[in-house]
Formats: C-alpha cells, structure tokens, sequence
C-alpha cells in the first residue's frame, strides 16, 4: 500500500535545522554537524517515524546519532517524535537525513567513523526471492557499512521474521562480524536498553517474537574478502 503523503513534512524538514538536506556534501565530515565533535557517534538505518530514536538520543546525550531513511514523510514524523521529546531545547546530539540506503557509501566514508550501526525491523525481502540483495543486512550492504564503522565497531539488529534472521546472520559470518549476544525473544531476555519502536510495540502485542544480536565487527581475512560476491 503506498504511504499517503503528508504535505507538511517536507517544509517541515526544511526548516528543521537538523535535517541534513544535501547529505553527500557531509561525507567524512559528519561529525562537524553536531554541537560537540567529540562524542562517540552511532548510526540508525531505516530510523522510520522514530519513536525509538528519539527516546535513545533524549536519553543519551552523550552520543551523537544520525539518522537515516528514504522517505520524507517518515523523517517529517521522526522530527515531531524528538521535538516533542527535546521540547523548547535544539537538540545537538541528533541529525537527519534521507537517502537510499542501498547506496549508503554515497555519504558516508571512513573518517566518519561510527561506533555502532542499528538497523531495526527493515523490509525483509522474503516474498521475491530475487530482491534479496535489497535487504540491509545483505552482504553487499554490510561491505558498505564495515568501510565507516569502527575497528571492534557493532551492528544492533532486531527483526520479527525468521527468515530475514537466519539469513543474515549467513551474511554477518561471511562479512567479518562477530556474535557477541543473541537471543530469538528479547523481551523475555531482559536485555537493556531496548528503545522499543513503533512496529516492535505491534508484533508484541501480537504475540510475534523479536530476534536480536549485536555483532562485532572483526578483521577480515583476505581469502574471505576475495571470496564475497
């Protein structure tokens, strides 16, 4: 069903002051966008309406967060969700913007560093088998990611379909990442923090299990790197 537009959300995004509008011209250079350069940097692929991201970044200002997704109506809603949260106050620790994230390279290089990459509850591709290579934890896609994430750098990731995880944790082998927790029913793990989004309050109420791992990223041997399609 396609996503009826919501005329208020691009002006509202172009005046908003943390809504990155030309986001390639800030490759290498995200951390200059954020009230202290300093601070250990996190990315969120496919933020949505973030209700989540909102709650993480208001709760953790000591983390600078960029947040990512295609569609203008969702970021129009994700930036309520944090004015609301932030109130009178401009949030510092907290940016948007949107681009396609098969193509996530086109703004993000290795000076910029990030320490952790979430990505939660993104399409899972399993309906057309030969749109597999658009899921974001599709080995091409996290080639991409280990070029700007960290040395010992992670990838959060919770989804509700089975088949989407055990998939990816096929590609997170392949690509030099590293399980370092795992669980199939994280909210009986009593893992925290667990910043719950607006799907995740769904599937739960349905009954639905979330899966979750954090992965680490490790060296990749050069055997391994030549082998990946």
């Amino acid at each position: 069903m396609r996503m009826r537009k919501k005329k208020w959300a691009q002006p509202e995004l172009n005046a908003c002051p943390y809504f990155i509008k030309e986001p390639k011209k800030s490759k290498g250079n995200w951390r200059s966008l954020f009230g202290d350069p300093s601070l250990d940097m996190q990315l969120e692929l496919g933020c949505g309406k973030g209700e989540s991201t909102a709650q993480m970044a208001n709760e953790n200002r000591n983390v600078n967060y960029v947040a990512i997704d295609l569609i203008s109506n969702v970021l129009g809603s994700a930036r309520r969700n944090i004015a609301a949260l932030y109130g009178d106050e401009e949030p510092k620790n907290i940016v948007l913007a949107s681009q396609n994230i098969l193509n996530i390279n086109e703004i993000f290089g290795k000076e910029d560093a990030f320490s952790r990459i979430h990505i939660y509850f993104c399409n899972p591709w399993t309906e057309r088998g030969k749109h597999e290579k658009r899921r974001l934890t599709h080995v091409r896609q996290l080639m991409q990611y280990r070029e700007f994430l960290k040395e010992d750098g992670e990838i959060w990731f919770k989804t509700d379909d089975d088949i989407l995880f055990e998939a990816s944790l096929g590609y997170f082998a392949k690509c030099g990442f590293e399980q370092i927790y795992y669980t199939e029913d994280l909210h009986a793990s009593g893992f925290q923090p667990n910043y719950i989004t607006e799907h995740e309050k769904r599937f739960v109420a349905e009954g639905i299990k979330i899966k979750f791992v954090i992965m680490k990223k490790v060296p990749l041997l050069e055997a391994s790197e030549a082998a990946i399609d």
